[in-house]
């Protein structure tokens, strides 16, 4: 299956804090940012990214926790590409939110580095 099709299929299928962290930030909903979901770059598909802002959000799951290494090399390419990425566990976003929000706004305004 190629990228965007998978992509595609990714978006129909969230997770459940997937579907509860874009409730929050599709349309435009955090401070007026457009985030995509199921985003591809460069061979890869990220969660959340907001291309104006240079910020991808990964949410990472019980899958996750066998990739860490692939996860690393992702991260580093998406770093030095210019994106600041920020990860949370699902059940930070399905427990506190608003903490999540808030620090998805911090990192989108906050100073590059």
């Amino acid at each position: 299956m190629d990228l965007h099709r998978r992509a595609k299929h990714l978006r129909q299928n969230m997770t459940r804090a997937e579907r509860l962290l874009w409730s929050q930030l599709k349309a435009r909903r955090l401070a007026g940012y457009k985030f995509r979901r199921q985003h591809v770059m460069d061979g890869f598909i990220v969660d959340f990214a907001c291309l104006r802002g240079k910020l991808i959000v990964e949410i990472d799951g019980g899958c996750h926790e066998d990739s860490t290494e692939v996860d690393a090399g992702r991260t580093e390419w998406l770093e030095g590409e210019g994106f600041r990425v920020v990860r949370f566990d699902n059940d930070e976003v399905l427990h506190d939110l608003d903490g999540v929000l808030a620090r998805i706004r911090q990192a989108v305004e906050g100073p590059r580095q």
